[in-house]
């Protein structure tokens, strides 16, 4: 999907195996909010989808007079069913998107 324009990027970019959170304040929640910010401040009409409370805390600094900006419960098979399923966010995308006069992300690759 990189080829369509989409990163996707968790706040902390390592993890260890069964081991949630352990790389936790290790440098990469800097790292993220840097990317973040730049992105909000020299771009336009990106789309930024925040899953999870920790994502939509980061999130904060968005403009979402800008861009857009969807949240949602974290798609995890925890809490999947407690809003992912139905929330129809890949659509909405990609109707921003086609209203930003910008190509729609074919989802199913």
């Amino acid at each position: 999907m990189a080829n369509q324009g989409v990163l996707l990027l968790n706040a902390i970019l390592t993890v260890e195996q069964a081991n949630a959170g352990a790389h936790q304040s290790k440098g990469w929640e800097a790292f993220t909010d840097a990317a973040i910010a730049a992105l909000n401040a020299h771009r336009e009409n990106l789309v930024f989808v925040l899953w999870g409370s920790y994502a939509q805390k980061k999130g904060d600094v968005i403009d979402d007079k800008k861009h857009l900006v969807l949240k949602s419960v974290h798609p995890s098979p925890l809490s999947v069913h407690r809003g992912v399923f139905g929330n129809h966010q890949f659509s909405k995308i990609n109707e921003y998107l086609t209203e930003h006069s910008q190509t729609p992300i074919h989802w199913q690759r």
